[in-house]
Order: C-alpha cells, then structure tokens, then sequence
C-alpha cells in the first residue's frame, strides 16, 4: 500500500512539474444593441495556418471570458460564436504577453439560426436552449480511438470503471447515432465500435419519452441523451474490424464488425464468439475483450452475464463461452417515414463451482449454514424488434415499435450444504441433483398517436401497450434431506426424485389518453385516463418417480396448483404543464380504481379473492435553470404495487424440503412516497464542475416476509405488512479539466451515502435492521500529448448494519480498491498498456481470502498502414484473481466465492477496413 501511494504522488508530482507558466487573454462581450452582457458565448484560439484549436472557453454571467493560454508566436484568429448572433473574429499577430481585449460588442441576427452552422467556422461548443453540442473535430483523440474514449475528452463529461456516463452529474441512459439507436438505445455496441474520427458532434439533451419526443413537451426525466451526428463525409462508406485470437488453456475470441452508411441509411453486422466472459466488441486496441480491467464492453457483469437491448443474457456466475451475431438497420423509406430495426442471436454456456457460508439471525441464536456446488447453464435466444415513426403532417404523428424474443434455458447443478446451531450441532444436511429446462416467448407492441389540434397548445396523444409472454419448463428434483433435533439426533430424512412441469402466462394492454389544453402560452391543463389490464396465469403440475413402471407418474397434489390473477386499473387525473423559458413544471393528481381478481386450485379446493381499492395517485416534477451553467431537478411521486397471487393465496409452494412458502390473504398493497433532488453546476469556462443529489423513498406499507424456524431450522415463510420502512440516498460529485501545453489533466471526486431501514418477522418477533453505507472514489488521468496516458484511481467502500430483536447488535465491511492504468504509444506504432488493481475486502469469513490483485497487460503493434494490429495480452499476469464477496442484509451475512478467469496469454490479430465516398482521412489525426 506505502509503494502503491508513493508512486501516485510521483506521478502527480511529475506530471505538474512539465506545467510552464502562461498568459492570459481576457475580455467581455456584450449585446451591441443592449449593452447587456452575454452569457456562454464560446470564446476560440485558433491557428491562421491551419485552423487548428488552441484553446476555448465560455463566458460567464457577466459576459466575461479569461483564456489562459501558452505563449503563440504565429498569426492566429480570436473568435467568438453564440446561436442568435454573428460571428466575431479578429486576428493577431502573435500572442507573446497577457492581453485584455476589452468589451466586444455582438450583433444580434435576425433570426437564431438553430440548425445553419457553418462548418469551417464550428466552435468547440455551443449552448443552445436545450441542447448542449460539441464539435468532435476539437477535441484530441487517437485516430484508432473509439467513441467512449472520445467522450472522455469532453469537458462535463464522466465514464466510470463501470461504463456508467454522466454529464454535469445526469446519468446517461440513452446513446443515439443520427437520431436512432444503434442496436440498442443504451449505447453501449456504439461506444464501443464506432470510430471516433467518423463522429461530426456529440449533441446532450434531456432524455424524453416517446410521448414527450413526439408531441415536443419538455423532457420530464432527469437522465441524459447523447446523439452522436456522422460527419457528412464519412457518412457515405464502408468501414469495419474482424478480430480473432487464440491463448493458452484454450482461451480463444474473435469478433467482426462491418457498417454501410449512405445518408439516411445504416446497416451494421456483427458478431463474436470467445470463451472469456466477453461479449466481444471494442475498438479498445490494447485490451479489446479482456476483461477485469479498463474494458467493459456493453452492460457486462462481473458474473460473466451480459446484455443487449435490455435483455440480460450470458450463464451466470463462472466461466462462460458465449457467440452472437446481430444486424441493425436504419433508414428514411421517404420524407417524414423512418424505419430502424435490429435482431440478435446469442448463446450461452457457463460452468461454475460455488461454495458460501451464511449466517443467518435469529431473535435468540445465529445459524450457520454452509453450502458447496457447481453448475452448467445453456442459453440461446432472439430477440428483434423494429420502430417505425411517420410524420403524416406538420400535425399527426404514429409510432410504432414491435418486438419479439424467444429463448431456451438450461439449468444442471449439483449442490451439498449443512446448517449448524449453537455449539457447532448439526440441524440439517442435504444433496441434491437438479435439472431445469425453460423455452420463453414475448411479443411487445407500443403505439403512440399525437394530434395537434386547431388551437396553438391544443393537442391529444393516444398511446397503446401491449405485452404477452409464454413460459413453459420442467424441472426435476432428485436430493436427501436430513432434519436433526437439537442434541443431533436424525429425525426424519426427506428423499425426492420427482420432475415439476410449469407453464406460466403473462398478457398486459395500457391504453393512455392525454388532452392537453392551453391557459396561456406557457401554461397547459393535462387531462388524462389511463387503463390497465394484466393478467397472469401460473399452472404446475407435478410426478413423482414410480420404480415398478421407470417413470414419472404418479401426481403429487402437495406440487401441483393453479394460480391466475387479473388486475384492472382505471386512473383518471387532471394535471398542469408550466413551460417557460428557465422552468418546467408538470404535475398529475387523480384517483386510481383497481379491482384485483385472484383465484386458485390447491389440493382440491378452489379459492377466490377479489378486492376493490380506491387508492391516491400523483405525480410531481420541475426543473430549474438557474443560469445557463446551473440547474436544479425534483420530484414526488406516490407509489402503488399490489401483492402477487403467491403473496396472497393459500398455496403452499413445497419444492423445496428446507424451506416452504404460503400466502397471506389479508395483505395490503405497498404504498410508498418518492421524492428525489439533484443540484448542478458546471462552468464551462473553467471546465470544472460540481452535482449534488439526495432522495429517498418512505413505506406507509410494506409487504415482508415473516420466517419461522423449527428446531431442525426448516424455514416456513409467510408475508406481512409494515410501515416505516425506508431507504434514503444523497452524494456529491466534482470534476475539473485542464491544460498545460501538452500536458491534458482530468480530475474527478464524489463521495456517497445510503440510509435504509428494513423490517421483518423471524420466529413471530419483529426485528428492525438499520443499514448506513458509504462510498467516496477519486480519480486523475494525466495525457502526455499522444505518448503516454497515467490514470490512477482509489474508492473507498463501508457497510455497517445495525440489529434490533437479533442474536447480534451489528455487523460492518469495508473495502478499498486502488487501481492504476497506463498506456504508452511510444515507439511508433507499438502500443503498450498495464493496469493494475488492488482489491481488500476486511471481513470477509476465515476461509475465504480477503484481497487478491489484478494485472493485466498488453503489448501491440500496428503495421500495413495503420490497418492490421499484432497483439500479446496477459491476463491476471500475478494468477491471483479471484470472486470472493461478502452480502450484508437486514436477516444474514452471507460470503461467498466463484470460480473465475485465471491467468492467460492471448494472441490475437486485428485488421481494419475503412472506405468512405468522401474526402480522405489526413494521417488519421485530429488537431488540437
């Protein structure tokens, strides 16, 4: 650790000390009709020779700019550019002293000219009303870098070792491409694929909804959107990457991206295979897929699954081997008719072996249970799905966007596992053989209408939901379970070998109607109704194995039951819209009317249970511009949730012999408030910038389980409700970049906390458990021009629960993570990468090793043009990976640990081709 926090400082210390000093241009832009000052006018050094970007900056409230800047002994041009004005530009000579430049007066144009920019005369930036937009060119990259490394170059803008974005602290929840999702809304295959030498601008607004997008209303949520433009010239061609490699103990990847672009049309093919918990795709050229380090690659997780479109995919904890391929495609059959489209195919197969020790409170003792396996699992699926969005007229709007998937999972798993009481006595012990079989199919459609109407304001918008979903299975259980008395005497033994057949139905309609009628200009009545209808049907059926016949057929009736709910809820409700230029406001309140019908067949009686409620609904949210670099989010909503038929019915569900669960019929539903508030601040002209958040969620009711154990600790588990449950949130982030000459700098903090109080029943006594958590996390990255890239970073993470009505009064985990990445591009063409990671984790069970690191390396070169790149990739170099994690919940402690990768070489060859229509890439750099 006391090497580890030497070498940072020596970093950090040499990297400031090729920091020179500099000097300073500064002046202050005014309205030249008003006199007023202008704010986040972008301010620009660029070079008379080339136009290559020195330096930027904003204005500020006042209308001041302040550029600081190194000494420019060539003529360069000062500019400065705003939507609604014209350009100011003025040259000088050469930039050898401190300048102020004194008031600039702008002329107002005509016309804001939101969409005419002309293109040689691009700032960096630009703030118009809502949308925040860089221009890609002005800011460095590699010429082989991929998007995410681009956005990283951005002033505001965050991607974590997660691959979580924020920008000027909103998270980023969708990533577009000329408007449309590319392969999925989420962003990630773009990230991670596109070249970011093809990219024009990178375009940030508030996410909206379908609804909000269609009929124009202001965005409602707090998240983010990027819309990555194509760069005229590149947006005619063809270009892509086929990668393969192969590595000792038979590790293997391989991957091919290809994409045609012409204008409005995109088709895009990819697919991959490899056996080393990867989707694999990333233009990342010294780590590509290997995973653990600085790579993630769409949402992966550290279980080896993954996702795409929403769905998550992959086996689960282990190792995995996975293949996919997918076709995107996007296109304008004709004006105002825009058709995109994608399909998946993916598959599967993950081994783990497992072992865990949970201790488990009980209001007079703790148990200990102690359990060990493996598993394979076996996925494949499809999934596609197409929209469609017709602009009939400047008036009507139809969207349409069908989806479909199908998919088979199967699950074979051997396990042992004990549980001990007090003095170290045996309770139970079990073995079992479980085999689970699954095929889904689902089919989604969404449907919006939006009708302006003959009153400026006036509008409808109709939208229509539907969903159906199939699931079908087996699943067959072969084990022994022995129950002990508390002196360690056998009781009974449990013997099993029977097969359970499910067959599992979900339909869901939400049908919306919205008027919206104006007051005045920027004030809207809403009035709406929203009907819902879903209905669920679960039907198992179960045998067990008959030795005279070999088969399974003999019905058990204990297994076997039908359930089906269906639930109706009619919410009409009146709101307001407030839209003005700094705020948005909008607002729900109405009555929610549910009828909830469940029924049930259970060892030959038939149980009906229909409840009517009448229950509040609202919705509340604003947003707040404060000036052009602050704002303020908020909202309130009044939750509802209505038990599950297996809540409420009185099925006892007996699959497994350690544990039972039956229904409460007399639960309530749960009924919650939410309130959250986010504050930012970024100044673009110091290119730092903080964000604050806070939130939390308070139960008036809370459905809970409610655990009885016996003396052989066999569980029965009911539900209750309770009330003063909540869980609590608030945190701080801070970034700042800057630069000195060649030297780019990056730094980022935040710290966060959580505060949850949960409730339960165990053995009849209720217990309260109150969980604090807190996590702070540093960050710097440190570029020397296009040489060398330091980023070192260090989190910080403490978990301490305490009990009420337990054996135990409270228990606490920390863990810090340090990790150190570098990347050399020195000689030419041999690129070079570390990174390195520290994790200690400090209570975790004796047993289980509480710290392991991981160093993984890379060492490539890139000859034929550019083109082809030969690379050498260890990892885990120190073979001490590991999965070792420690769960505190409100009932048990629980470590656990997986199998993982281990070490391995991979060598791999990549080859790009690259063929646009337009204009030749020069040496494949951008200037800065």
């Amino acid at each position: 650790m006391q090497k580890t926090t030497l070498l940072f400082a020596f970093l950090l210390l040499s990297c400031l000390s090729f920091a020179q000093s500099t000097i300073n241009v500064k002046g202050k832009i005014i309205d030249k009709n008003t006199n007023l000052p202008i704010e986040s006018v972008t301010v620009y050094l660029s070079a008379v020779k080339d136009s290559s970007l020195i330096d930027y900056t904003i204005t500020n409230k006042n209308g001041v700019f302040d550029l600081n800047v190194k000494k420019v002994s060539q003529p360069v041009f000062l500019k400065a550019s705003m939507i609604g004005y014209q350009d100011f530009k003025q040259e000088m000579k050469e930039i050898t002293a401190s300048k102020d430049l004194g008031t600039i007066a702008m002329l107002a144009t005509a016309k804001a000219l939101d969409e005419v920019i002309v293109k040689a005369e691009a700032p960096p930036i630009r703030i118009k009303s809502d949308t925040l937009e860089f221009n890609a060119a002005s800011f460095k990259v590699r010429p082989d870098a991929n998007v995410e490394t681009m956005l990283k170059q951005l002033p505001g803008v965050e991607v974590d070792t997660d691959g979580k974005i924020t920008v000027n602290g909103k998270e980023v929840n969708q990533i577009l491409v000329n408007g449309k999702p590319f392969f999925d809304k989420d962003g990630k295959i773009a990230l991670q694929s596109l070249p970011a030498e093809i990219i024009n601008k990178i375009q940030v607004t508030d996410t909206k909804s379908k609804k909000e997008e269609i009929s124009g209303q202001k965005a409602s949520s707090n998240n983010t959107t990027i819309n990555l433009t194509i760069d005229e010239d590149k947006n005619k061609g063809f270009f892509g990457k086929f990668m393969g490699g192969y590595g000792t103990d038979s590790r293997y990847e391989s991957s091919a991206l290809v994409n045609y672009f012409k204008g409005k049309r995109k088709i895009s093919f990819l697919g991959s295979s490899n056996n080393i918990n990867s989707t694999g795709f990333s233009m990342n050229e010294i780590f590509d897929n290997m995973g653990g380090g600085r790579n993630t690659s769409m949402s992966s997780g550290s279980d080896g699954s993954f996702g795409v479109n929403g769905m998550s995919f992959g086996g689960g904890k282990g190792i995995t081997q996975s293949d996919m391929i997918g076709i995107n495609y996007a296109d304008e059959f004709f004006k105002g008719f825009d058709v995109s489209g994608n399909y998946f195919y993916r598959d599967a197969t993950s081994k783990n072996t497992n072992r865990s020790r949970s201790q488990n409170f009980l209001p007079d003792r703790t148990i200990i249970t102690e359990s060990n396996g493996t598993t394979r699992d076996d996925r494949y699926a499809h999934n596609g799905g197409i929209n469609i969005e017709y602009t009939i007229d400047s008036t009507t709007t139809v969207y349409i966007a069908p989806r479909f998937s199908k998919s088979n999972a199967v699950n074979k798993s051997q396990s042992a596992e004990f549980t001990t009481g007090e003095n170290n006595k045996l309770l139970n012990d079990s073995n079992s053989n479980l085999y689970n079989e699954n095929d889904s199919n689902s089919f989604s459609n969404s449907l919006n209408f939006y009708k302006k109407l003959n009153k400026k304001g006036r509008a409808l918008n109709f939208s229509l939901d539907n969903s159906n979903a199939k699931n079908t299975g087996s699943a067959l259980n072969q084990s022994k379970t022995r129950f002990y008395d508390p002196n360690g005497d056998l009781l009974k033994t449990d013997n099993r070998d029977q097969i359970r057949y499910n067959r599992n139905f979900n339909d869901k309609i939400d049908v919306g109607l919205e008027y919206l009628e104006p007051i005045v200009d920027s004030i809207r009545l809403k009035l709406a109704v929203d009907y819902n209808w879903n209905k669920t049907l679960e039907n198992n059926t179960a045998f067990n194995f008959d030795g005279d016949t070999q088969l399974y057929d003999i019905q058990n009736d204990s297994l076997s039951n039908f359930l089906r709910t269906k639930t109706i809820t009619v919410n009409p409700k009146a709101g307001i819209n407030i839209e003005k230029k700094n705020i948005y406001l909008g607002a729900y309140f109405g009555t929610s009317i549910t009828r909830l019908n469940n029924e049930s067949f259970y060892l030959y009686k038939d149980t009906k249970l229909i409840r009517d409620y009448m229950l509040p609904s609202a919705e509340f949210h604003m947003s707040y511009k404060l000036s052009k670099a602050k704002s303020i989010w908020t909202s309130y909503s009044y939750q509802v949730s209505f038990p599950s038929a297996t809540q409420l019915l009185p099925v006892e569900d007996l699959s497994s012999a350690l544990v039972s669960f039956t229904g409460n019929p007399d639960l309530n539903p749960n009924k919650s408030h939410y309130v959250y508030l986010s504050y930012s601040n970024y100044d673009y002209a110091s290119r730092s910038g903080y964000s604050f958040y806070t939130g939390g969620q308070y139960y008036d009711s809370q459905i809970i389980s409610s655990t009885v154990y016996d003396e052989s600790a066999k569980r029965t588990t009911s539900y209750e409700n309770v009330s003063g449950v909540f869980n609590t949130w608030t945190g701080l982030n801070w970034n700042k970049s800057f630069k000195r000459e060649v030297h780019s700098f990056r730094v980022s903090a935040g710290t966060g906390m959580n505060f949850n109080k949960y409730k339960g029943y165990t053995n009849a006594e209720m217990y309260d458990a109150f969980n604090y958590r807190f996590r702070a996390r540093a960050n710097f990255t440190w570029d020397y021009g296009e040489l060398l890239s330091v980023n070192p970073s260090y989190s910080y993470t403490y978990n301490d629960t305490q009990y009420t009505n337990y054996s135990i009064n409270s228990a606490s985990t920390y863990q810090h993570q340090i990790n150190l990445q570098t990347t050399s591009y020195w000689p030419k063409g041999l690129v070079i990468g570390n990174d390195f990671g520290y994790t200690y984790n400090s209570a975790i069970s004796d047993g289980f090793k509480k710290d392991f690191y991981l160093w993984n390396t890379s060492i490539g070169y890139n000859f034929f043009n550019d083109r082809m790149n030969f690379k050498v990739k260890v990892y885990d170099l120190l073979n001490q990976n590991q999965s070792t994690m420690r769960s505190i919940t409100a009932t048990n402690i629980r470590d656990e640990e997986n199998v993982v990768l281990k070490r391995y070489a991979m060598f791999s060859l990549t080859y790009k081709i690259e063929k646009f229509a337009g204009k030749e890439k020069k040496g494949g750099k951008r200037q800065f």
